[in-house]
């Protein structure tokens, strides 16, 4: 672990190799697990407000499981999340030609219909942000499903922290971003 302002970074991020491999997984992140996508508190007013937008770009068990739980739920522990379908998959997931899992709301923000491009937490996967009162802690989260994005990482040579660059500066900001990459060249320096 480093800090990097008030930030305590797991090594993992540095350390693992990863890149989505959406041809093997077919979005499994999306549909799999017991829980929906964490969301911070002030992306549920971009919810509330891009909402509209983001509707005709959803499938109709998405809308349907939207609109008997809101945009958004609250956990018995106080977290925000998105709601789920059949307790599976995520509201908000549509499917391609291929039957890949893919986000509806990334879909509008591809298409030009809105500026925003999904939930940080979705963006910034396989890294999860743990907010504290006066840290975050930025970790690895490791999980079966993505063995086959961490095989291509691993061919690739695609750090974690890498292949989450824009998510990363979009959490953090881009002189965080350039203390991370400080860090991770001092700790492949050290291994030589």
């Amino acid at each position: 672990m480093f800090q990097i302002g008030k930030t305590i970074v797991s090594e993992d991020i540095i350390e693992n190799e990863f890149i989505c491999n959406l041809s093997a997984c077919k979005g499994a992140c999306c549909i799999d697990g017991d829980a929906g996508a964490p969301i911070d508190a002030n992306e549920t007013e971009i919810l509330e407000q891009l909402y509209p937008k983001i509707k005709p770009f959803l499938r109709q068990e998405g809308i349907d499981a939207i609109e008997k739980q809101g945009l958004y739920i609250t956990t018995e522990d106080g977290y925000l999340e998105t709601p789920l379908v059949n307790n599976a998959d995520c509201a908000y997931v549509i499917f391609d030609k291929n039957n890949v899992a893919l986000c509806g709301i990334e879909e509008a923000y591809n298409q030009g219909k809105i500026s925003w491009k999904k939930p940080i937490s979705c963006h910034l996967y396989p890294i999860r942000v743990q907010e504290y009162s006066e840290f975050s802690a930025v970790n690895y989260h490791k999980w079966h499903i993505c063995d086959d994005a961490c095989t291509l990482g691993k061919k690739l040579g695609m750090p974690v922290f890498k292949f989450v660059k824009e998510a990363l500066i979009r959490k953090f900001g881009n002189d965080w971003y350039m203390e991370l990459e400080k860090e991770a060249k001092k700790k492949h320096n050290s291994k030589k």
